[in-house]
């Protein structure tokens, strides 16, 4: 069946909730993916050794990664108590200020540059982890259920465009100080459109019943048929922090292992990578909306994706190019993000959605440690190839499982409260 959308439904689809959670979603990967991109630059230009670089890479990215997996649950409990908005506002306000802090690190002269570094992406984790959630949540709140899927899937799309946006930035500016600034002085901007949303409907119909328990984390572990299906909800999205947060960050250590002469850049790899999801997030709304089905759109994104990760470690290519391409490849498989928090967000009732629709993509980066410690335990008894290859496959074992044991959403009735 044809997708038809009338121009009324593109009147909700460009809605003004949709445009700005789009915009803050932009800004958001615009700041997270910035240390990757400038991580090498940035780090050797505090005097670190390419040793140091890629020990002190790993370490700053980790603590990112964890703020990222607090800054979860503390705003999604904000998000179900004190509503969608307060969230949005609150992430961001968090991680501008953390962002232009990072601008003034050659600066700092009270503590050591590198352990403020380890601390400054920490606070930009947590605020960073709150913008795609309560933007998913507001969103799918806010659309009729026949949209949902592509409503988030716009949000997410134009949202990953930021990482490219960041990667040009940082070339064109040269100077990575200034693409931290950049990102802060976006962040700002945002609040004056942010002015103008109105709460989620849904939400604000439960918001002054104080019988109704809103919120509360550890719901997710006090039943445990709810339990089993939050940890679905983060498996399906493993797979897509290993490209990223493996096979992209660490691009140039693959370079290396395969013999490819010229020099691999993390940030290229990342912007490549990045324009692959946007475009595979434009494009997993609409799939699912043709299949009526989540699980199905995800399920052949993510086939798509392990096809590609195949190729990048074991085709032998020898040209940087050619891993760039993998890259693309590698981000349209992956480009199931939005679906997946969409899943996360349809899962649960309105009381914790937020609070679900935040905390499961953030629990997915913050899987990440776990990941590179892996690759890094691996690497040298298995060398980097087997090492990404092991990490990759468990990745994958767990996001395929997730993916065809988890309950369908689609066109699921979101007006309801869990017990």
């Amino acid at each position: 069946m044809a997708i038809k959308l009338t121009s009324e439904d593109w009147k909700k689809l460009l809605s003004l909730p949709v445009i700005v959670a789009a915009l803050g979603y932009f800004v958001d990967i615009y700041d997270m993916q910035l240390f990757g991109i400038v991580r090498i630059p940035s780090l050797k230009s505090l005097g670190l050794s390419d040793e140091e670089v890629s020990i002190f890479g790993k370490d700053i990215l980790n603590y990112q990664m964890i703020g990222l997996l607090l800054g979860g649950i503390l705003w999604g409990v904000l998000g179900d108590k004190k509503g969608r908005l307060s969230v949005l506002f609150g992430s961001i306000i968090t991680y501008s200020l953390a962002n232009i802090a990072c601008g003034l690190i050659p600066q700092i002269e009270f503590m050591d540059k590198v352990e403020a570094y380890k601390w400054l992406r920490f606070i930009a984790g947590i605020g960073l982890a709150g913008e795609l959630g309560a933007g998913i949540t507001l969103v799918s709140e806010s659309l009729p259920k026949n949209l949902r899927a592509i409503g988030t899937s716009l949000v997410a799309g134009i949202g990953l465009l930021g990482a490219v946006v960041g990667n040009f930035t940082v070339r064109l500016s040269g100077d990575w100080t200034i693409a931290y600034f950049i990102g802060g002085a976006m962040g700002f901007a945002l609040l004056l459109l942010r002015v103008g949303v109105i709460e989620s409907g849904m939400y604000k119909n439960i918001t002054h019943d104080k019988s109704i328990q809103k919120g509360n984390f550890l719901t997710f572990f006090t039943n445990w048929d709810r339990f089993i299906k939050y940890l679905k909800c983060i498996g399906i999205g493993i797979p897509t922090w290993f490209c990223i947060g493996i096979l992209a960050y660490f691009i140039n250590e693959f370079g290396v292992a395969l013999g490819i002469e010229e020099p691999l850049n993390p940030g290229d790899a990342v912007m490549w990578a990045y324009i692959g999801i946007s475009a595979g997030d434009f494009l997993s709304g609409f799939i699912s909306h043709q299949l009526n089905s989540r699980k199905k759109a995800i399920f052949w994104m993510m086939a798509f994706s392990a096809a590609g990760v195949l190729l990048f470690l074991f085709a032998g290519f020898k040209s940087a190019w050619a891993m760039y391409a993998i890259c693309v490849w590698l981000g349209l498989g992956t480009g199931y993000w939005a679906m997946f928090v969409t899943v996360g967000a349809e899962q649960f009732g309105t009381n914790i959605r937020a609070t679900a629709a935040t905390t499961v993509p953030n629990m997915v980066r913050g899987a990440l440690p776990a990941m590179t410690g892996l690759f890094t335990l691996f690497k040298p008894d298995f060398g980097v190839i087997m090492a990404g290859a092991a990490v990759g496959l468990l990745a994958y074992f767990i996001g395929f499982v997730s993916t065809l044991t988890i309950e369908e959403t689609h066109g699921k009735d979101l007006d309801y409260l869990e017990e």
